[in-house]
């Protein structure tokens, strides 16, 4: 999969030296753009492997009943004029984000169908197991100038496993996260509310509460140039009328923005926000996403289509812009540098790619708690073959 026109050029990718000679050398990986704007990788089509929903108290069901129906409003030349502050804060269940899932409920998944793997019982032994979230911060990391991260990452029974870790400066955000910010959080999911129907032709009830505990969740094989890829990702909702039924191209992404007055407020747009939009949509194969554009009394006055394949059209000639070939050569080079980073086959044991702006991908080496993510009840299932996880499984094993 390859955005049309993408630039091409030869782009040497180097580990670099430690800065340190430590008696274990510690490698480290540049993430300068300009090292990766060779050709765009293979990128496998991805193809739906299966799905799970989670429901208002957060528990994992192996079925789609929190799929939701893409509804939008008639097009009579209006604004949709939807209110994204009501029911704020009276009708809004937000997730506990103190509870930290890691790769949970997607190994959950994974234990119930491991069995019946598409691409045979080996397949899995060689895969990248993660969220469609993490691999995103990766895709955006050569042009992402403000928020770090830190990623886990274990071997078990040949396959690596990546889950995020929340970095100190990021909690200390959350915690301190002030109370428009929490609004304009409730007012993206809301906004899911006005354009979402629990059945296909159905109709949108905003007179519920926003609960976003709630989530229907697709299940994806795909494979970034020699490395097979098993992630999950979360789904706003499907379009009934879609030109294909077949996920995830029936699958459309919702967002929101602040309403755009300048060509400036656009560039910005464009290099930014429609960078993240990309990397999302194209990383799980959703065609499109489509915007609502909210003004200053938190009112949706306009509505717009951005097709995944001709986002980057918007930056190609921006020479301040992003370059999807970096984006994913970037990724690819990071999932060589774990894959060889990584070479132990030890559930307990982790270790913690660390980024932060300005700098390369560092590494330290962890055991046991609190770094280490895959849980008991996962591993032991997979180690003797046991039939099924625990009914709830606790997010502290």
């Amino acid at each position: 999969m390859e955005p049309r026109g993408t630039k091409r050029g030869a782009g040497k990718i180097e580990v670099a030296e430690p800065r340190n000679k430590l008696p274990c050398p510690a490698p480290s990986l540049p993430t300068d753009p300009a090292l990766y704007s060779g050709p765009f990788p293979f990128y496998r089509r991805p193809s739906q492997m299966g799905y799970f929903s989670l429901d208002a108290q957060r528990q994992y069901h192996g079925d789609a009943h929190a799929l939701r129906y893409y509804s939008p409003p008639p097009t009579n030349g209006q604004g949709p004029n939807f209110d994204l502050r009501d029911g704020y804060p009276h009708r809004y269940q937000p997730r506990d984000e103190e509870v930290r899932e890691g790769l949970d409920h997607l190994l959950r998944w994974l234990l119930e169908h491991r069995g019946r793997l598409e691409g045979g019982p080996g397949w899995l032994a060689g895969a990248i197991v993660t969220w469609r979230g993490h691999l995103t911060k990766l895709l955006t990391t050569p042009y992402e100038r403000q928020e770090g991260w830190q990623l886990a990452a274990s071997r078990f029974q040949g396959t690596l496993y990546l889950s995020e870790v929340e970095t100190p400066a990021a909690r200390a955000q959350r915690l301190a996260r002030p109370p428009l910010l929490r609004e304009l959080m409730y007012m993206g999911y809301k906004f899911e509310q006005y354009m979402c129907a629990d059945k296909p032709g159905g109709s949108p009830d905003p007179s519920g509460e926003v609960n976003t505990n709630v989530a229907f969740c697709s299940v994806l094989r795909s494979r970034l140039g020699n490395h097979p890829l098993l992630f999950s990702g979360e789904v706003d909702c499907t379009d009934p009328q879609a030109l294909s039924p077949q996920p995830p191209t029936c699958y459309v992404e919702l967002k929101t923005s602040k309403e755009m007055h300048s060509p400036g407020q656009w560039r910005s747009f464009y290099r930014h926000k429609l960078l993240k939009w990309w990397a999302q949509s194209f990383l799980l194969g959703v065609p499109n996403v489509v915007a609502g554009f909210r003004n200053s009394e938190g009112f949706v006055c306009s509505l717009k289509t951005f097709p995944t394949m001709q986002m980057f059209e918007h930056v190609r000639n921006d020479r301040d812009g992003w370059n999807p070939s970096v984006c994913m050569n970037f990724c690819a080079a990071f999932l060589s540098f774990a894959q060889n980073t990584v070479v132990q086959d030890d559930p307990r044991l982790v270790h913690l790619f660390s980024w932060e702006p300005g700098s390369p991908v560092t590494v330290s080496v962890h055991r046991d708690a609190p770094h280490a993510f895959l849980p008991t009840w996962y591993v032991g299932a997979m180690t003797q073959e046991l039939p099924s996880p625990p009914k709830t499984p606790s997010p502290k094993d």
